[in-house]
């Protein structure tokens, strides 16, 4: 069984990583106007390629930017797009791990015009990706789904004197989607991953209360995030590879929700026109493999089995272990191997070093070596 020579990779990731800490500096410094907008993406131009440098050093046939140029993984994204804008109020989302729990208070959004793109969002950052990504590598651009625009606010979040009917915003949403896929593709990007926790967070009973609060169906909100995320991508040009990353939140090495994938296994696996899932494994938080069954040949599961919550670095062993447990259920030839979720989703990071990271990174190609044979 051969590694793949098109993504998703047998050894790959899912985006984000640590900021060093001249970024972190030149991002203050920023903040205080002390330098410029070009001094800043001087500082993050040199970043960025030192960070893809630490990608091909691992191993890794896929090339991030490390969402380097963002602060969220998804809000970056989307107080982009026309007709949302920055609220006022702020979310409180409550975090937690083995410490105990901490609060994420972001700015929330607002939809407050028509939906729309009136360029492609991260079209810039993607060519400097891509200019800098050699013949060996393929660069990859991450973006949150649409599903994370109304999850984050429901229907409060949405104008009603722009849109009475619910039903035009999702069809705006997903059309706006729909031309951001289209631009990444001209713009030569051959790999594109959207990050959707809500499919994730769906599966936690809590999460569906907090749904029913906002004003949705938790009974089917998943079924309505499936079905727009199909029609964003229903006309995605040929040659094209789209994945989806689902977590249960990564703030600081923590989590918001908890729960296997059984809610949503079904219709996520066998309804979403996608080409591979990142799902997150690291824990007993995600579940058994057992939903695995429903994945039909010809897409692939991305294990996330090792963590990017703490540093300490999982054994070949182990991680060979888990992947013959998941093949009980998805034929090996569709599994590949990938951290759990990105090391960096909001630009604080996780409790690890780069040391560390770059570690996992390098582990995961070696175990995807030894699974599936090497190049």
């Amino acid at each position: 069984m051969a590694q793949r020579s098109t993504p998703p990779f047998r050894a790959d990731h899912v985006g984000s990583l640590l900021r060093p800490p001249r970024l972190h500096q030149a991002r203050e410094k920023f903040a205080n106007a002390e330098i410029s907008a070009a001094e800043l993406r001087a500082v993050e131009d040199d970043a960025i390629r030192d960070v893809v440098a630490l990608q091909r050093a691992a191993g890794l046939r896929s090339a991030t930017d490390g969402e380097f140029r963002r602060s969220s993984w998804h809000m970056d994204f989307i107080y982009q797009l026309a007709g949302v804008s920055k609220s006022d109020e702020r979310l409180h989302v409550k975090f937690r791990n083995a410490a105990g729990d901490r609060e994420f208070s972001p700015p929330g959004l607002q939809v407050d015009g028509r939906v729309g793109l009136d360029e492609t969002i991260f079209g810039r950052d993607f060519s400097f990706l891509k200019s800098i990504v050699d013949d060996e590598m393929t660069p990859k651009q991450t973006i949150p789904s649409p599903s994370m625009v109304y999850y984050r606010g429901g229907r409060a979040a949405v104008d009603e004197r722009v849109y009475p009917d619910l039903e035009q915003f999702f069809t705006d949403l997903s059309a706006a989607y729909a031309k951001q896929v289209a631009g990444m593709a001209e713009l030569g990007c051959g790999y594109l991953q959207l990050d959707d926790t809500s499919l994730a967070y769906l599966n936690d009973p809590k999460q569906r209360e907090l749904v029913a609060k906002l004003g949705g169906d938790p009974e089917t909100l998943h079924l309505r995030n499936i079905a727009q995320l199909n029609a964003a991508l229903a006309n995605r040009p040929a040659g094209l590879t789209v994945t989806t990353h689902m977590c249960r939140g990564n703030f600081r090495s923590s989590w918001a929700a908890e729960g296997g994938y059984d809610f949503v296994a079904e219709a996520l696996f066998s309804e979403l026109e996608v080409d591979g899932f990142f799902l997150e494994y690291d824990d007993e938080r995600s579940g058994g493999f057992e939903p695995l069954r429903f994945v039909p040949r010809g897409k692939f599961v991305v294990l996330g089995l090792v963590t990017t919550k703490s540093g300490e670095l999982e054994s070949v062993d182990s991680l060979r272990r888990r992947i013959e447990q998941a093949a009980r259920y998805v034929d090996l030839d569709q599994l590949c191997l990938s951290p759990q979720c990105g090391f960096s989703s909001t630009v604080e990071g996780n409790d690890l070093t780069e040391d560390e990271q770059a570690r996992k990174l390098a582990r995961i190609v070696e175990t995807a070596e030894i699974v599936w044979g090497g190049q």
